[in-house]
């Protein structure tokens, strides 16, 4: 296609600008990206990509995600040119206090930021995550009569991004499911951060994407004509495979004293700002923009509004056409969901007879909820069969079948969490996935991630401790629960029975503003003596009063998971004045207001025990410096799970001896 390219090439080059100035100011940052990648920057924000700027949410925009994060200033800068509502005071602000220019792209703050990357490859992970979206929405929603999704996902990645495993992970699967949605665009200049990329690597990036489906494209990132035509090429290309464009740029472009070399890539060209402005011909006003390129990207802007309203009319005629379906991606837009009372009456009461392991009543509860939530989708990594979160009936997810709602992510939790995070940041599905907890760490960051960006998103963590046994320390996560609830804004449910199940699975499900996190158990666990209400509402509250004491209350337990059954026994045998609290989540339990955490635990009882199978820590808070904690701060053993939880103080008579020593 016909492109200006004389003002794009300006447009460009105030770019540069642009991000010179913001790093000199507060003299931070990463040049060598904004720099090197901004004659791709000029085509993309004007005729390369579909959004609006008034409506940057809008259901059917072209999703651009910035994996290399560091880069921060090459997506300020074009977000500002293309419309956004990013003044120039703001690009200005660029890494202040207050600014809603971070040194990397955060989610909800920034308009047009589609996912917080920040560590490198998480964006290839969020962008598969957000091409899977893609490809469901378009087979659920979609008719023959109006087609109401079909829009691309363009992620921008570096060497930093691809030498991290996680997007090697991501972009295999990708492959397999054939996101032919999906455009990576390899920023390949050549250089690393500390020094040229020959140290570290050698290997064939395009070989390696063809191996993996991928169509792969090689062009100059910075000739513009030709970034456009490939570009439009691998747009128009819908034929089941996930295109690679790998860029030549010239990292640092525009300042020749660090330009092509490892000092390009962070600040280190910035103090060349005023010799460097002066010999791309930007005049002696910092932060400028020319009339000319502010008309050029007004127009763009007028263009892009104008298909946006045309796609409304489709919309509307979609709607009107389909009252159902517009019902229910409203409700999933607006992330508006039945009531956890609603959910959990959905649910019928289990067998008190029958002792089961939480895993087990967990896949029975995500199976119910998927019946009431039909956005919901479930995970795993290879472990469906352990995990027990397969959703019966509603079909898999894959190259063939894009309206299954089970995703098979291979053994990847890595790309798994990232993926997950992905949907969640498109906000059309609410998705889950699931390994065993001793993984979850193979997941931390996107959880922590997933967290910090407030996703509603959820993880399923089972074989949750000691009692996975035969397998060994290296499966038995004693640090895993305390290691979890480290992490701000999680929350962690570890339920101790089938209908704390159902309380935890609801919750995760009710919670709009942030990820969850289930702990389930691989062995089976007694049903508790209490009544389905309090133990399900009980878990709501993140922690609850279990058994109430029946005289003078003198002793509190306190306890988690499998190990509360030992709580209530010991309480059996301590006498009148002990009280149980099951606390399935500490974190929602530390948010209720005061009057009702006094209640459960009033600071007149000191006299506390907790018992956990797992590390101290998170239990101090709550049993004070006059309580004792029983619990497990070495790793396990390879033996019977049983066995094991015995022979590591996992019983009520541990309990009681340490409830008779205080």
């Amino acid at each position: 296609m016909a492109i200006n390219h004389d003002i794009l090439s300006q447009a460009a080059t105030q770019a540069r600008g642009l991000a010179i100035d913001a790093v000199a100011a507060c003299s931070s940052g990463h040049l060598g990206l904004p720099l090197g990648t901004a004659d791709m920057g000029s085509y993309l924000f004007s005729d390369g990509l579909s959004f609006n700027p008034a409506e940057p949410r809008w259901l059917n925009r072209d999703r651009f995600v910035l994996s290399a994060g560091h880069g921060s200033m090459f997506l300020y800068s074009w977000l500002h040119l293309s419309g956004y509502e990013i003044s120039i005071d703001e690009v200005k602000s660029f890494r202040k206090m207050g600014s809603i220019t971070p040194g990397h792209p955060e989610y909800h703050e920034t308009p047009g930021v589609e996912c917080t990357t920040g560590p490198l490859g998480q964006g290839v992970g969020n962008s598969v995550g957000l091409a899977i979206s893609g490809k469901m929405a378009a087979a659920r929603y979609n008719t023959d009569e109006h087609k109401i999704f079909g829009h691309n996902v363009v992620c921008l990645a570096g060497d930093g991004c691809l030498q991290e495993g996680i997007a090697s992970e991501a972009s295999a699967l990708a492959g397999h499911l054939k996101l032919d949605n999906f455009i990576l665009l390899y920023d390949d200049n050549r250089v690393t951060l500390d020094a040229m990329a020959a140290e570290t690597q050698s290997e064939d990036t395009a070989a390696r994407y063809k191996a993996y489906g991928f169509d792969v494209y090689t062009v100059d990132g910075n000739d513009i004509q030709a970034f456009s035509e490939v570009l439009e090429k691998a747009k128009a290309d819908k034929n089941g495979h996930p295109k690679f464009i790998l860029c030549r740029t010239l990292i640092g472009k525009g300042i020749p004293e660090v330009e092509g070399t490892s000092k390009g890539h962070g600040e280190g060209g910035a103090k060349f700002a005023v010799e460097s402005r002066k010999k791309m011909g930007l005049p002696d006003e910092s932060f400028y923009v020319s009339e000319e390129v502010q008309e050029f990207f007004a127009a763009k802007k007028a263009e892009k509004v104008a298909k946006y309203e045309e796609w409304q009319s489709l919309y509307g005629a979609w709607k009107s056409a389909n009252p159902e379906l517009a019902t229910e991606l409203e409700k999933a837009v607006n992330q508006e969901f039945p009531s956890a009372e609603e959910l959990m009456a959905s649910i019928p009461e289990f067998d008190t007879s029958k002792a089961v392991a939480t895993r087990a009543s967990g896949g029975k509860v995500l199976n119910a909820l998927a019946a009431k939530v039909p956005n919901l989708i479930s995970g795993s990594a290879d472990l469906h069969g352990s995990t027990k979160n397969y959703l019966d009936g509603l079909g898999d997810f894959s190259a063939e079948n894009h309206s299954g709602r089970n995703l098979r992510f291979g053994i990847r939790e890595h790309a798994m969490g990232a993926i997950v995070n992905g949907l969640a940041y498109d906000g059309l599905f609410l998705a889950s996935g699931a390994t065993f907890a001793t993984f979850a760490d193979y997941m931390r960051p996107s959880v922590r991630l997933s967290a910090l960006s407030g996703l509603h998103n959820f993880n399923i963590w089972t074989h949750d401790s000691i009692g996975v046994g035969e397998d060994g320390p290296t499966h038995q996560p004693v640090e895993i629960n305390a290691a979890l609830r480290a992490i701000p804004h999680l929350d962690v449910l570890r339920p101790a029975d089938a209908e704390e199940t159902v309380g935890a699975f609801t919750s995760a499900v009710c919670r709009t503003d942030g990820p969850s996190g289930l702990i389930l158990s691989r062995q089976n666990l007694p049903t508790l003596a209490a009544d389905t209400e309090t133990k399900r509402n009980g878990t709501l509250r993140g922690g609850y009063i279990l058994k109430k004491e029946e005289g003078a209350l003198e002793t509190i337990l306190l306890a988690s998971g499998s190990e509360v059954q030992h709580a209530m026994a010991a309480a059996e045998e301590l006498g009148a004045g002990v009280r149980v609290v099951s606390m399935p989540c500490m974190e929602i339990f530390d948010r209720q207001d005061e009057s009702y955490r006094e209640e459960v635990l009033p600071t007149s009882c000191r006299k506390r025990v907790s018992i956990e199978a797992g590390i101290s820590q998170p239990w101090y808070k709550y049993v004070g410096i006059d309580g004792k904690i029983v619990g497990i701060d070495r790793f396990g053993i390879s033996a019977p799970g049983d066995e094991v939880m015995e022979a590591l103080g996992m019983t009520a008579k541990s309990v009681v001896e340490a409830v008779q020593s205080l």
